[in-house]
């Protein structure tokens, strides 16, 4: 089947062109100047709107297990919500626990994911028992198609791995080209401050931010980079939430060091004050790293602007304030970290072009093309293109949405969003040239997304 999308801004990194795109089965075949192709199977008229690559929400946690709970979206749901949203490739994350397998928890994943999404979707590994198996294992992974692994500074006991034991994991990496991804933040020290406010009766949502200063995470940030350096690692610091943090990756760039960094919607829009909502909503709000003060934001878009920032991802993992987020009235340290996010990332980074923080082709460039590239996966995905797969989304950007959780397609009873007016919305989605989302609706199908095996870093020196 050929579908013609005709009319359209074609937005790619370097901004925008009126340009009509061909699709033939799965793949674009052609993008050519207005009229120069006439006749398809179906013809989609995109006058006055953008006609920009899929998105790719390079952290998200579908099904994800935490703190005696879970993540309420399923792969199914998760991912069909992303394309409500113009997001048709995830990658998530293997959860390797203490004392098992990477390779038995990656076929786990595999399980989960397999026939049940919505879009296509790649794996990263969490290393949390470094061993001379896992550290084999992950040779293993790469063979798979998962090339990049996540390691964390914090939750001692659940994912912590010490600085001997990051050392051992970023010398593998280094011998096989694959990238280490932390979660960059004190860890031991937040513990510490966290039992302190505790015993003192500090229990209130807030003090799950105060208690994880902004200084920590820079503090991790810099002893990550630091360990990369002497290993001769790539490092992809995650979720990025801190001034601090922030300079410590824009001076290692600036040296010429392979690091990297992403931050999320939440860190450019929420702030502290929403963890001080009464009535225990602010709870709503709880993630690590936690949000922070106003201030934080500007260096961010800054950050964006200049690259020290690559990459805009979701770290989607919602819980349910009922029931879920309520296991923690008494002790904010209870309460499971994690905020949904994975349909509205396209939306709230285009409020960034509508307030000039952003361009358009940085837009496209943070929330498409880099993580294409970052996670080896351009130029199948993250362009639009001859070649490529047909991940196209045509956006209205002039239309006008409330975003709200009586209208969102995510698993969860709360939106961090709620009541947000925002400018420009999804009108269409395809997903390697199947219409999934158009203004009638949701079109896809659970069985249709694909697992996609991931070539390394296309950064690195």
């Amino acid at each position: 089947m050929t579908t013609l999308i005709k009319g359209g801004q074609v937005l790619s990194t370097t901004g925008a062109s009126l340009a009509d795109v061909l699709v033939d089965g799965e793949k674009i075949v052609a993008v050519a100047a207005p009229g120069v192709f006439t006749d398809a199977d179906e013809v989609i008229d995109a006058t006055g709107k953008y006609v920009l690559p899929g998105g790719i929400d390079a952290h998200t946690h579908m099904e994800m297990p935490f703190g005696g709970t879970h993540s309420v979206d399923t792969f199914g749901t998760g991912t069909t919500a992303a394309a409500w949203g113009g997001t048709t490739t995830i990658i998530d994350f293997a959860v390797q626990a203490k004392g098992t397998s990477v390779l038995s928890t990656l076929d786990k994943w595999h399980e989960k994911a397999d026939g049940n999404c919505a879009i296509d979707y790649g794996f990263h590994m969490i290393i949390s028992d470094v061993n001379d198996t896992s550290l084999k294992e992950m040779e293993a992974c790469i063979d798979g198609g998962v090339t990049s692994f996540k390691m964390f500074m914090a939750y001692p006991g659940v994912f912590y791995s010490t600085d001997g034991e990051i050392l051992l994991a970023m010398q593998k990496a280094r011998e096989t080209g694959s990238t280490i991804m932390m979660h960059a933040e004190n860890g031991i020290a937040i513990d510490q401050l966290a039992a302190q406010a505790y015993a003192a009766g500090r229990i209130e949502p807030v003090h799950h931010s105060l208690t994880r200063p902004p200084e920590l995470e820079g503090e991790a940030t810099s002893r990550a980079i630091t360990l990369a350096k002497v290993t001769g690692s790539p490092l992809y610091i995650v979720h990025l939430s801190a001034s601090q943090a922030l300079a410590a990756v824009a001076e290692a760039r600036n040296d010429g060091q392979n690091v990297f960094a992403e931050t999320c919607p939440q860190y450019l829009y929420l702030s502290i004050e929403d963890m001080k909502k009464p009535n225990f909503e602010g709870s709503k709000y709880v993630a690590s790293p936690p949000l922070r003060e106003k201030s934080h934001q500007t260096d961010l878009w800054k950050g964006l602007r200049t690259n020290d920032l690559s990459v805009v991802s979701t770290d989607h993992c919602p819980f349910c304030f009922k029931d879920q987020k309520e296991l923690g009235r008494g002790d904010f340290r209870a309460i499971p970290n994690g905020m949904p996010g994975v349909e509205h990332r396209m939306d709230l980074l285009h409020q960034g072009v509508v307030a000039g923080e952003i361009s358009l082709g940085r837009w496209v460039e943070t929330c498409s093309t880099t993580p294409a590239r970052m996670f080896g996966l351009y130029p199948q995905k993250g362009v639009i293109a001859p070649g490529s797969d047909a991940d196209i989304v045509i956006y209205d950007p002039a239309a006008r949405q409330t975003i709200s959780a009586e209208t969102h397609h995510m698993n969860v009873d709360y939106s961090a969003y709620e009541g947000l007016e925002i400018t420009g919305k999804v009108e269409t989605v395809l997903s390697r040239g199947r219409v999934v989302v158009s203004p009638s609706g949701f079109s896809g199908s659970t069985t249709h997304g694909k697992f996609l095996s991931r070539g390394l870093n296309q950064y690195l020196n």
